[in-house]
């Protein structure tokens, strides 16, 4: 019964991607398809396209089709100019960014300091680096039209890597009438600067999101370099159309039904390599942190025994079998801030790197005076790279004597109901699970899973003032030796305190038609400028 199922959602998950693709060519509008359409099949389908109001990657990825940034990094790791060039005083508590000419909101309306000193404070209310870059900031405030001048309490060497940083939250720029809105609702229009217009009258929540080229954007000069560099786009218009099958979805593409496909299914890509058509890369080389997070404000998880037993259960090989299953994508690591990086170290990771933990968990779980609460897992089934972690981490707590209600869902529905914070028999959570790029995750400002900030904080609410006064040491520390030591504290207190459940590491490759040139490699891919397509 359960195979017949499993082939009936399968066959009608086939069929709704199929239609998919025949509907998105019944809504093209003759001006909009005219010239090259890039058709690509993300990770994730499309529903919040705030920015600032989520930390999911698939809301960043249409972040960089419709904003642009003031600065940000390239392949170097070094900050470069963007929309914006900067100076900084000689006693480092003065930065002045200066705008760009030519730069123009998709309304027609030039860009300004105020919009942009206006967008800083927005993304910096909710996003960790930035937060930690405002306890060090006296004022910051556009000077003239052209100028944003930030100036520090003290000097802070993270101020540019923190407006420049990559991937989630990004500093994005929008107008000042939007990035007025409260961080905790979202903006009511999508009107960028950047190299892509949103076609808001083509947008189907979860089914399909449409982007134009647009023509007033004035790209940098020089060479592009992840997301830095002349952002030139080459085609005419993108589309993302969601196709939740896997299979459906690789058809697509060896049938150039569909150009670009984000992450295909594992067990899949030996197909995709054997094909001569197509292109099989990782574009982020430096991969991603898989990883659980419970919910601190509710039982059973608001017991840190608890929560340790949880923790001792749960084995990183399970969860990278089955996530990812061959081991040359994936990585055992029980570092918080990514293996072989400066800040990487073993401490605490024991259990989950040798999987030797159960009978622990059993009795840590009998002591902790568990009553049988139902542990409330979302389980989103439809991105490639989040299916397993939910299904082993179900299956190893119930071993460990939980009892556990596994709620199937899509992502999209995780990403808008992790925000609640109402109990979980009111439509809250216990536990979830996701990804985040290493690039995001390197460091303790950076890790946006690993502070203490109660309900101000991440999904989760962790609060923890013993980490947070580590994190302000870390940004103050006189040498790398220091900071490590430091980072080497976080993560045994974040370990001890069970902060989230690292799950190991992984590279996730993507995969498109010959016919694509110019993709780019990067911590924020995909990015559709510079790619080109010959018919």
């Amino acid at each position: 019964m359960l195979s017949l199922m499993r082939r009936g959602r399968r066959t009608f998950a086939s069929k709704l991607a199929l239609s998919v693709v025949a509907l998105s060519t019944v809504l093209v509008s003759p001006v909009l398809a005219a010239g090259k359409t890039i058709t690509a099949v993300m990770h994730s389908d499309l529903r919040i396209i705030d920015p600032i109001f989520t930390t999911a990657y698939i809301t960043r990825d249409h972040g960089y089709m419709v904003y642009d940034t003031l600065i940000t990094t390239d392949a170097n790791f070094k900050i470069q100019p963007q929309m914006a060039d900067w100076k900084i005083s000689d006693d480092k508590l003065t930065y002045t960014f200066t705008l760009r000419d030519g730069l123009k909101w998709h309304d027609g309306a030039p860009v300004t300091a105020d919009d942009c000193v206006a967008s800083l404070k927005r993304w910096a209310a909710v996003d960790g680096m930035g937060q930690q870059l405002m306890t060090f900031t006296a004022s910051i405030e556009a000077t003239d039209p052209k100028t944003i001048t930030l100036k520090l309490k003290e000097p802070y060497g993270l101020v540019l890597e923190s407006i420049g940083k990559p991937s989630s939250r990004v500093a994005f720029m929008m107008p000042k009438r939007l990035a007025e809105t409260p961080p905790d609702k979202p903006i009511p229009e999508q009107i960028g600067s950047g190299p892509f217009k949103f076609v808001q009258g083509e947008f189907q929540p979860g089914v399909k999101a449409v982007y134009i080229k647009n023509t007033d954007y004035v790209p940098r000069k020089e060479p592009v370099s992840w997301t830095a560099g002349g952002k030139v786009v080459k085609v005419d218009r993108v589309e993302w159309v969601t196709m939740p099958d896997s299979q459906t979805a690789v058809n697509a593409l060896q049938s150039g039904d569909i150009d670009f496909l984000e992450n295909p299914s594992f067990d899949l890509v030996p197909v995709l390599e054997g094909n001569p058509d197509l292109k099989v890369e990782v574009l982020n080389k430096f991969g991603f942190q898989t990883l659980g997070r419970m919910n601190f404000l509710y039982p059973p998880f608001d017991n840190v025994k608890v929560r340790r037993a949880a923790l001792m259960a749960i084995k990183q090989k399970d969860v990278l079998d089955a996530l990812i299953g061959n081991p040359k994508y994936y990585k055992i690591c029980g570092a918080f801030f990514i293996c072989d990086t400066p800040f990487a170290t073993d401490v605490g990771s024991e259990s989950l790197v040798e999987g030797n933990g159960m009978a622990e968990a059993k009795k840590l779980l009998a002591e902790s005076g568990y009553d049988g609460t139902p542990v409330v897992i979302m389980a989103p089934g439809d991105v490639t790279t989040l299916k397993a972690q939910p299904i082993v981490a179900a299956q190893a707590l119930r071993e460990a004597g939980f009892k556990v209600d596994l709620q199937a869902t899509d992502w999209q529905t995780v990403v808008s109901r992790r925000a609640s914070q109402k109990p979980p028999k009111e439509g809250g959570w216990n536990m979830f699970f996701t990804n985040w790029v290493s690039a995001d995750v390197s460091n303790p400002i950076s890790n946006l899973s690993i502070g203490g900030q109660g309900k101000k904080g991440w999904f989760g609410w962790a609060e923890n003032a013993k980490i947070e006064k580590l994190k302000d040491d870390f940004v103050r520390a006189a040498s790398l030796d220091d900071q490590k030591k430091i980072a080497t504290e976080i993560q045994k207190e974040a370990y001890d305190q069970v902060i989230y459940v690292p799950l190991g590491q992984y590279l996730a490759p993507s995969a498109w038609r010959k016919s694509l040139t110019g993709v780019l490699d990067g911590p924020a891919t995909p990015v559709f400028w510079n790619v080109d397509k010959t018919e």
